[in-house]
């Protein structure tokens, strides 16, 4: 508008606000190093918004990107991502892991996902344990090694607990976590105690760069949240704190465009801190 009542001769700057979000945007569309990059989202605690954050992480990502972006489900039981959006086929993980020696392009793995408005694709697992087979390390790998030649982002919605059968193979192959926990004591000590069994397993690279998400978090709160996330900042790479948000808390399909924008920015924070690392090789061989 200043720019047309001056006839063009006054251009304003950007604010600092505009400037932050075009550098997290950027942090967000870094090209991946190696072809394809594994995000594993994690919570030793049930309930504290895991698959909700690995869906609306997945579609930020999805929509500031050109490549290909998926979110699978590894529980190991009844998992919800599927959920998270309109269903456009009825298969799951477990019916790909069927026909894995037929898949030989994209169009064939596209067969067993649903796209949400933001270009995320979801591929779903069983959400009803009576039919549910035990997902494993080996399906893990099996699907991990398919996902890998057609999409540039896999985030691994894992299951609730360290020690079921596909989490090894989840952590061997990661390149970064996420690690969700609520703006409560008991989920905090939950999502420390998680770093601890990481770093006396093995995975201290792993811990030392994680991302730890405050989720739902509300105005008022009896915890310090201020000390929770300094605690947090001396272990992890980065924190980030999301707000509670009526959306999200319907657990139906996850729409950006329906969330809060205090929602959307605290999401395309997350998506920038996990961009950050996208352009680091991963030491390991694939």
């Amino acid at each position: 508008m200043v720019w047309r009542l001056s006839g063009g001769k006054i251009t304003p700057t950007e604010s600092a606000a505009e400037i932050e979000r075009r550098t997290l945007i950027a942090h967000a569309q870094t090209p991946v190093a190696g072809g394809h990059h594994r995000i594993a989202v994690m919570s030793l605690k049930g309930g504290v918004g895991k698959t909700t954050t690995t869906a609306a992480l997945g579609n930020t990502l999805a929509s500031l990107r050109g490549d290909r972006v998926i979110a699978i489900d590894a529980n190991p039981d009844r998992g919800t991502l599927g959920l998270k959006v309109v269903p456009e086929t009825a298969a799951t993980i477990r019916t790909m892991l069927a026909e894995a020696p037929r898949i030989m392009r994209y169009s064939d793995a596209r067969a067993f996902t649903s796209q949400s408005p933001a270009r995320l694709e979801i591929l779903a697992s069983d959400t009803d344990p009576a039919i549910s087979e035990a997902f494993d390390a080996d399906d893990y790998r099996t699907i991990a090694g398919l996902i890998e030649r057609y999409y540039s982002i896999c985030i691994t919605d894992c299951g609730t607990g360290l020690l079921h059968g596909a989490m090894g193979a989840t952590l061997e192959l990661a390149d970064q976590i996420v690690l969700v926990t609520l703006v409560a004591v008991d989920g905090a000590n939950s999502a420390a105690a998680t770093l601890d069994w990481l770093n006396a397993h093995g995975y201290s690279a792993l811990a030392d760069n994680a991302i730890v998400v405050l989720n739902a978090v509300e105005p008022k709160s009896d915890v310090n949240l201020e000390v929770l996330e300094q605690h947090f900042t001396s272990r992890c790479r980065a924190v980030v704190r999301v707000p509670y948000d009526p959306h999200l808390r319907e657990g139906a399909e996850v729409d950006l465009t329906r969330m809060r924008p205090a929602t959307r920015g605290a999401y395309l924070r997350l998506a920038a801190a996990a961009g950050q690392a996208f352009g680091l090789r991963p030491a390991r061989s694939r």
